[in-house]
């Protein structure tokens, strides 16, 4: 599902809601979700899942056309972990 298919879904749920509310809300939210993640919040979801920055050390990669060696710098990267209710609804589809 795209944001815009997320805003077209929830305007679509909730017909007192313009779409440029509910796209409004849907940047909202994300734009919260990513202040959390920038000041090293975690942000939990009940039953959806969970949201944290793992930290990947530095390191000697390889450029992959030359072969020549490439030092890759320390960064962090966000990780999803999913919730017990969303991993069991999930697996009941297949």
């Amino acid at each position: 599902m795209t944001k815009s298919e997320l805003i077209a879904k929830l305007a679509g749920r909730f017909p007192q809601l313009v779409a440029k509310d509910a796209d409004y809300a849907v940047k909202m939210i994300l734009d919260a979700m990513t202040a959390a993640l920038t000041r090293g919040d975690r942000i939990e979801i009940r039953g959806f899942g969970s949201f944290a920055l793992n930290y990947r050390p530095p390191r000697v990669g390889r450029n992959p056309k030359s072969g020549e060696k490439v030092q890759v710098p320390e960064k962090y990267v966000p990780h999803f972990k999913a919730g017990k209710e969303l991993r069991e609804r999930v697996d009941q589809l297949g």
